[in-house]
């Protein structure tokens, strides 16, 4: 048997993966929608200029991106059954929690730490916030949250929580990024998603947008900055 299709994924195998997560995508909604009333409603995130949150997305993975994500991770060497795929696949549903400026990530820390204080979330892994720049790095040692670093030099902080007492595997995996790593997030996306570009110039180009991203999030803190001194 060739080594590729070795790695190929029997079509009804994956489909019925598919199905655990159809059965459940009405639950995964729900929370979602609840999660993200929850920060939109909070007055300390959503007042002031700027407020803290400038927006919040929402997505759940459709049939064909959830069939593209399994046969990835198999590829990659995972095992993922109708057992485990729960566990296995946690970013189902998402939200994304955009901010303007790096020093407003804070309050929204402040928040998602409130919210599991209160029994009404809790954490499934530890956050991790991906970054290759080591003042970033330091920055969210602050917070006793691991960082990592990601080839393509992706950027962003990572929650997966789920009901505070939900053993159903209902979850929600919240991205929080400034606008500027989001812009960087939707180019790399055009380019590297479902299938990774080979291209070694638009590898190089995406890093050399990733530190430039992280120039312009760090501008922003300063000129917020100078901006409150001046009040």
């Amino acid at each position: 048997m060739k080594k590729d299709d070795a790695l190929k994924i029997p079509e009804d195998s994956a489909k019925d993966i598919v199905e655990v997560f159809k059965e459940k995508q009405r639950l995964f909604e729900l929370f979602a929608q609840s999660v993200s009333s929850a920060f939109l409603s909070d007055p300390k995130l959503n007042t002031g200029i700027p407020a803290v949150i400038h927006s919040v997305r929402s997505r759940t993975k459709d049939e064909k991106h959830l069939l593209e994500k399994i046969n990835r991770k198999r590829a990659a060497g995972k095992v993922i059954t109708t057992e485990n795929a729960l566990s296995e696949i946690t970013d189902f549903s998402g939200l994304r929690i955009l901010h303007l400026h790096q020093e407003q990530f804070e309050k929204i820390f402040n928040f998602i730490t409130r919210q599991i204080k209160a029994k009404n979330w809790k954490l499934l892994e530890k956050p991790v916030a991906y970054s290759w720049d080591p003042e970033t790095v330091d920055y969210f040692s602050r917070f006793k949250i691991r960082t990592s670093v990601k080839p393509s030099y992706y950027t962003s902080v990572h929650f997966l929580i789920a009901p505070a007492n939900s053993l159903d595997g209902t979850c929600c995996e919240v991205q929080v990024r400034t606008l500027f790593e989001e812009i960087w997030g939707e180019i790399d996306h055009s380019i590297n998603y479902p299938a990774a570009t080979d291209n070694l110039a638009n590898i190089e180009q995406l890093r050399v947008l990733s530190k430039l991203v992280s120039t312009g999030s760090r501008l922003a803190d300063a000129i917020f900055k100078v901006h409150s001194m001046e009040k």
